[in-house]
């Protein structure tokens, strides 16, 4: 791993963090999967949801490695440990208590939905993603489950049969989806009348 991401994960030196962006993409490549290893340990340690220096230094780190991986089109070689960060976000807390703010782990789940959900167009990426997208469905967030349904679209459209496997469990996110509007259709209306 390079020095400055050994450094800034290892010590979680948020005073170091933007110094990344200093770093040409080719020089930090060889480093992304390491470094989102790393996150993922710091990401599921008991005092993350609570320790704001190691989600700010998470987050800055999770958009270098997004940018990086974006400039150098090398999504393929760190979708493995991309898709692994994802999947462990569903481990944690995504819906907000109270506030309107996402949880720390729903933002690295949005993060990382978006870096690997655009490249909807290689199968070899989907393969990994679908699976756990499938997951967000169900336990995500409003905001993450409709980006996710706009990015399975568009995955529909690229490679049907990666959603073939998961056909069930869209459809009934979908209905799921329109009997809860449908519900607060009923509830709004008749209060309405009931005036």
């Amino acid at each position: 791993m390079h020095q400055l991401f050994r450094l800034v994960l290892g010590q979680k030196d948020l005073s170091r963090a933007g110094d990344l962006f200093s770093l040409d993409d080719s020089e930090i490549e060889d480093s992304l999967t390491e470094a989102l290893e790393q996150i993922k340990i710091i990401s599921s340690s008991s005092d993350y949801q609570t320790n704001n220096n190691d989600q700010a230094v998470v987050e800055i780190c999770i958009t270098r490695i997004t940018t990086a991986i974006r400039e150098t089109e090398s999504i393929e070689r760190h979708a493995k440990a991309l898709v692994g960060l994802w999947d462990s976000c569903l481990e944690h807390n995504l819906r907000p208590s109270g506030k309107d703010e996402d949880t720390p782990h729903a933002k690295i789940a949005s993060d990382i939905m978006s870096c690997i959900l655009q490249n909807y167009n290689r199968p070899p990426v989907m393969a990994l993603a679908i699976p756990i997208a499938v997951k967000f469905l169900h336990r995500g967030t409003k905001e993450l489950c409709r980006n996710m349904s706009n990015y399975l679209s568009l995955a529909a459209i690229s490679k049907a049969d990666l959603l073939a496997d998961h056909t069930e469990v869209i459809v009934k996110s979908i209905l799921q989806g329109m009997v809860k509007r449908l519900s607060l259709r009923t509830l709004f209306s008749g209060s309405i009348y009931d005036w």
